[in-house]
């Protein structure tokens, strides 16, 4: 939408609605009186729309207001045009082997099926011997955000003994100066996802943030500082308070959305299964300032979210075994050990990834539309919008009207 200046757009408006002659009207009455129709009704729908948009106005912490507008989409045939496959050795030691993507379609490890649902799993059809690695998937996404809203809407996330999914973003350059925000993990068949950040120094989790979930602790103390070369690379975690947010409830009930926002005012997360999903994020309107508490948030006020988060891709993996399943493995429940799970290929069932869409927002601002109160000389911004879009679509009506 192109905004012309606003005197210019009041003049226009009240032109517009000027009555017409008399004689202009009398040559070919029906013809006008239908154009005025069409007018009329081209102008209420747009109003409608404009309506919609203007109520998922929001506001910054300077005072700005701003929409969600969508940057990326992805989903369906066109997923994975737009990865890259991993092929390196797992940084977290896992005993995976990442395929590349022709393997990957080959052998069923990547996949959309007919009705768009993107398919992502570690092979769960070959019986492997001891100490050998199995098939998976990492990919990372071409393009790079630094903020962002981010939404993805599954229907079942991978788990299981030994499982070790992450949706997460990585920064470009020297990990993990650059940072990293893992949103969805876990291991075996927990049933809390658990949201964690990794940075360089100078980055700690403030624990009197208002969140939702709990923070993660180790040998009696939280783990609040986000330094990925201190304390064994723990990071700064939360661990979400929902047991359908992870694992097996999470599947069995249908799946559902997991949001993250990224800007100026921080880092959180929220998670909604399938029943609870918000009503904006399904209309593709997301409004976060109406969705309450997050499960997890890393406030500005502990860890600068703009310097130490940059040029970060998206990414999907599924590791088997390594740093937190393997560590993690003799107190997880699960039968004998880590590598011996590994050789059965039902152990791995219900390792997969399955995605509806994933969907990047990024903040419009709506920069010198308001200033201050309005008042009966200052169009409301709702006013401004209706007229700028409104406008183009009546005018050309008009012009036919006094010919």
């Amino acid at each position: 939408m192109s905004v012309l200046p606003l005197t210019l757009l009041s003049l226009l408006a009240a032109s517009a609605l000027q009555p017409l002659p008399s004689s202009s009207l009398s040559r070919s009455f029906p013809a006008k009186a239908g154009l005025l129709l069409v007018l009329q009704h081209a102008t209420q729908s747009h109003a409608v729309t404009l309506d919609k948009r203007a109520n998922q106005l929001q506001t910054s912490a300077n005072g700005s207001s701003f929409i969600w507008s969508i940057q990326d989409i992805y989903q369906g045939s066109t997923f994975f045009d737009t990865f890259d496959f991993f092929t390196g050795e797992d940084p977290t030691h896992g005993t995976v082997n990442y395929t590349d993507k022709d393997t990957a379609f080959a052998n069923n490890l990547s996949f959309v099926t007919s009705d768009g649902r993107v398919i992502m799993k570690g092979d769960d059809t070959t019986s492997l011997q001891s100490g050998v690695n199995r098939n998976s998937v990492r990919i990372s996404s071409q393009t790079q955000y630094n903020t962002g809203l981010f939404i993805l809407d599954l229907n079942r996330a991978p788990w299981g003994c030994g499982v070790w999914p992450a949706w997460w973003t990585l920064g470009g350059g020297q990990w993990p100066y650059t940072g990293e925000i893992d949103i969805i993990e876990g291991v075996h068949d927990n049933a809390h996802n658990q949201v964690t950040w990794h940075t360089g120094p100078n980055c700690t989790l403030n624990p009197n943030t208002t969140f939702t979930g709990t923070i993660v602790g180790s040998n009696g103390q939280l783990n609040l500082d986000c330094d990925g070369t201190a304390n064994g690379n723990a990071g700064c975690g939360v661990t979400e308070w929902s047991r359908a947010s992870y694992g097996p409830i999470f599947d069995a009930q249908g799946g559902g959305v997991f949001a993250m926002k990224w800007d100026d005012e921080g880092i959180a997360v929220w998670s909604f299964y399938r029943a609870a999903v918000p009503q904006d994020v399904l209309n593709g309107q997301p409004n976060p300032s109406s969705w309450g508490e997050p499960v997890a948030m890393l406030a500005p006020d502990g860890c600068d979210p703009i310097s130490n988060f940059v040029n970060h891709s998206i990414v999907f993996d599924i590791t088997f075994c390594g740093d937190w399943a393997g560590n993690s493995y003799a107190t997880s429940g699960c039968p004998g050990t880590c590598p011996d799970r590994l050789m059965d290929p039902s152990n791995f069932v219900n390792a997969s990834w399955d995605i509806n869409s994933l969907k990047v927002y990024r903040k419009q601002t709506l920069a010198g539309l308001v200033s201050g109160e309005s008042d009966l000389h200052t169009p409301s911004l709702r006013q401004v919008l209706w007229i700028g879009i409104a406008l183009p679509i009546a005018l050309p009506i008009l012009a036919l009207l006094v010919v």
